[in-house]
């Protein structure tokens, strides 16, 4: 690693390896810090997926319902709820989850990946898609048992914030000109809302998502240490307490990445979504 030669050139020779995929070997297990994020990515995914799944489903409903209706009990009652999840720390909430459906009603796990009573069979590391390629039905019932929790926790703050984004850009396009228009042809309301109002209203949407889903995979720190969930965050905390500066930067830069791709991900949707929009 060049240790005993100028700090520059130790950071050039890092940064060759870093482009390469090697981040070098964790200091506590020896092992290679790309193959210690690999084994554990698919775990981060599948949480982060399965919250912003949620996050998107109900917090654009949400946000569609309470413009449609708005100043209604319906929009206070969102928009309340919203300005509530926003403001809620990840960890608190995670806390709160176990305790109340974890521990006093036990109708959900509270921590790990899958039951330790049920055989699994580890493919491709996502433990739902492993569970329908194996055909085991209870193993399935048992990941997603255990994804619930974290899921909600990790992803009430971008289900917030997706509401009212959404209910913001969707007055936006329910005041233009075209609405009215197609009011004025006798179209049901459902129809012009769902079909003309919507998708015009889903750019500033989608940004928050992208935006979002980065920041999913920050906040997943915090949720993994929480649930005790198996994935790249926990395996982060792990590292600084250890002190582990290999592991650290590699799970940074690996962080930053995603990061950034999630990003480019999110402006090539845009061509889908509006078409006034060109790339060249």
């Amino acid at each position: 690693y060049g240790l005993d030669k100028p700090l520059i050139t130790q950071y050039w020779i890092w940064l060759k390896q870093a482009l390469q995929g090697d981040f070098g070997r964790s200091i506590v297990s020896n092992e290679y810090v790309s193959k210690e994020i690999w084994s554990r990515f698919p775990n981060t995914v599948e949480l982060t997926l399965f919250a912003m799944f949620i996050a998107i489903i109900v917090g654009v409903l949400a946000g569609i319902i309470s413009a449609s209706h708005q100043y209604s009990l319906w929009d206070y009652s969102f928009m309340g709820i919203a300005l509530f999840g926003v403001s809620m720390p990840v960890f608190w909430l995670g806390i709160m989850l176990m305790m109340i459906f974890g521990v006093y009603l036990r109708w959900l796990p509270i921590s790990g990946r899958i039951s330790v009573m049920i055989p699994f069979t580890r493919i491709t590391g996502f433990y739902l898609i492993d569970s329908i390629i194996t055909g085991n039905g209870a193993a399935f019932l048992s990941s997603l048992h255990h994804l619930i929790l974290p899921s909600l926790a990790l992803g009430t703050i971008p289900m917030a914030t997706i509401a009212r984004v959404t209910r913001s850009s969707m007055l936006e396009v329910l005041r233009q000109d075209f609405i009215r228009t197609e009011r004025a042809k006798g179209l049901s309301e459902r129809l012009v809302i769902y079909k003309h109002a919507v998708r015009n209203a889903l750019i500033p949407v989608v940004t928050v998502i992208g935006l979002n889903f980065g920041l999913l995979l920050a906040g997943a720190i915090l949720t993994e240490t929480v649930f005790s969930w198996p994935g790249v965050g926990r395996y982060v905390v792990n590292a600084v307490q250890m002190r582990d500066y290999p592991a650290v930067q590699g799970c940074v830069l690996f962080f930053s990445v995603i990061f950034v791709i999630v990003n480019l991900i999110t402006d090539i949707i845009y061509v889908y979504i509006d078409p006034r929009i060109k790339y060249q």
